[in-house]
């Protein structure tokens, strides 16, 4: 497993990173009708599984973000995956599923997209928005995974059909 140091205390983004997390989502609600993010399962040749841990949330968590205007969904996962884990697209994501995300609204919705053809760069140093990442066996995922994380995992894994809700 390939991991970045983690950051010290001096280097986290803000005092209060769910007020951060609440105040950037409450943004997007005011100024778009609908907000659309993309996460990114990817899976290197072992198997393993890319995640990584956020200066601003709790937990480790699939790589992605928001789609930027005039951006495609596909785009927006090799755009997050390049910033957050120095990770080339090689092939095509292929579409998961589309989950509405109710935790931070009724307009907020997760495309989740798995690739499995990618090269990874250097990998990147901690900065204010990665505090690490690294590649996980499916059978030894981190205990702090979040839950939706986790769902979204054990239906790729196990071949389950997508839930409709994050």
């Amino acid at each position: 497993m390939e991991c970045a140091t983690p950051l010290n205390s001096a280097q986290k983004l803000g005092t209060g990173p769910r007020l951060l997390t609440r105040l950037i989502h409450g943004w997007g609600r005011l100024t778009r009708g609908v907000t659309l993010g993309v996460k990114a399962a990817a899976i290197n040749d072992e198997g393993n599984i890319l995640l990584v841990r956020h200066t601003y949330v709790p937990g480790w968590h699939l790589p992605g973000g928001g789609v930027e205007i005039g951006e495609t969904a596909e785009q927006a996962v090799g755009r997050e995956l390049t910033e957050e884990a120095a990770i080339r697209l090689d092939g095509r994501p292929r579409l998961h599923g589309l989950f509405l995300n109710l935790n931070l609204g009724r307009r907020d919705h997760v495309a989740v997209y798995v690739v499995d053809r990618f090269t990874q760069g250097a990998v990147p140093a901690p900065n204010r928005e990665i505090a690490e990442i690294g590649f996980f066996p499916p059978g030894s995922l981190p205990e702090s995974l979040t839950g939706p994380t986790r769902r979204r995992l054990s239906e790729i894994i196990e071949g389950a059909p997508p839930a409709a809700h994050w």
